[in-house]
């Protein structure tokens, strides 16, 4: 097999027309100019987006997933035709509606121009998503947990604020940086919803930086970029998953 492996890999080295692909997709003088802005710019932008969608996306998804942890069955209907609704919809038609349907149907704007059009959407997505996350870690808490708390004479409140949660945030750290990994590259469709020239994101920086230049090297320093973000986060996913299987 590993010999099978090592000739498919010479066989595709010598297949390719390297001389073309340098000359379209790794030209050094068209990598340089996009310097310094894809990096202060679209690079920055790109975090800053990620971690936005991601701090509202996290508010929503807990309040969510008590909702549908709730006794109180509207709360219940809510959030499950909530999280439902926003786990099916692809998340380009989410920013598309936020965006445009939403000023058209009812006349409200999302604070923040387009590009918070874009971010409010992103945050409606993320929440479904986290939503199911913190629920999961919440039910597999060990409900000796919280009758211990109770029996001390703690709250229904207090007992999952301060018992509950902090144990389920614990065991959902791995699957919720993958969600943050994910938003990373969600920030690539806020293009839908318009962007300026300050608050473009490495998807559109590249994009654009292609018609400009007429050479496609922009968007393989565009991927590079997104690998240089998500390969850390996604290590780090793999060391927590050790260290907590480790722990049990």
């Amino acid at each position: 097999m590993y010999a099978l492996f090592v000739a498919a890999i010479g066989l595709i080295a010598m297949a390719a027309d390297w001389e073309r692909l340098r000359r379209v997709f790794f030209q050094l003088d068209v990598a340089r100019e996009q310097f310094p802005e894809i990096v202060t710019i679209a690079a920055k932008n790109t975090v800053l987006f990620t971690v936005i969608s991601f701090s509202g996306g996290l508010v929503l998804g807990v309040t969510l997933a008590l909702m549908k942890l709730s006794p109180v069955l509207p709360y219940r209907w809510l959030a499950t035709v909530y999280i439902e609704v926003f786990r099916g919809l692809p998340a380009l038609l989410t920013i598309f509606g936020i965006a445009y349907v939403l000023p058209i149907a009812f006349g409200v704007r999302a604070p923040g121009g387009s590009v918070g059009a874009g971010l409010v959407a992103l945050i409606m997505v993320a929440g479904a998503y986290i939503a199911e996350i913190v629920r999961a870690g919440i039910q597999g808490v060990p409900k000796g947990q919280s009758e211990a708390a109770r029996s001390l004479g703690m709250s229904p409140a207090r007992t999952m604020f301060f018992i509950v949660l902090p144990q389920a945030f614990r065991i959902v750290i791995p699957p919720i940086t993958n969600e943050f990994v994910l938003l990373v590259k969600d920030t690539s469709l806020l293009f839908i919803a318009g962007s300026t020239l300050l608050t473009k994101e490495i998807t559109t920086f590249s994009r654009d930086a292609v018609s400009t230049s007429g050479n496609a090297t922009p968007l393989v320093m565009g991927g590079m970029l997104y690998l240089l973000i998500t390969i850390p986060l996604t290590r780090l996913v793999a060391v927590l998953e050790r260290r907590m299987a480790k722990t049990r």
